[in-house]
């Protein structure tokens, strides 16, 4: 049984660094993938909150219980982008 084990290990062994080096970089290359993927997500967010009318908005209170006196539950959503009683202070 300890010969079996020891054939395979010296068996086994030379491929165990190409093996090894393509696992690191297949993980590497996996984070990064991820960051980017999560950098063009949180980007592509804060592009959309950016257009949120509400803060120019003449009924925005900037009161946090009663954030716009006309439409209370669409203030600071993404419901508020194309809001039709939206007026420019």
């Amino acid at each position: 049984m300890l010969n079996f084990i020891s054939f395979l290990i010296n068996g086994i062994q030379p491929l165990l660094i190409p093996i090894c080096f393509v696992i690191a970089w297949t993980v590497i290359i996996l984070v990064f993938m991820n960051l980017w993927a999560a950098t063009k997500d949180t980007i592509k967010t804060a592009q959309k909150m950016h257009k949120i009318p509400c803060h120019n908005c003449q009924f925005f209170t900037k009161n946090y219980r009663l954030k716009c006196t006309v439409n209370p539950y669409i203030a600071n959503t993404e419901e508020a982008i194309g809001c039709k009683d939206y007026q420019s202070n």
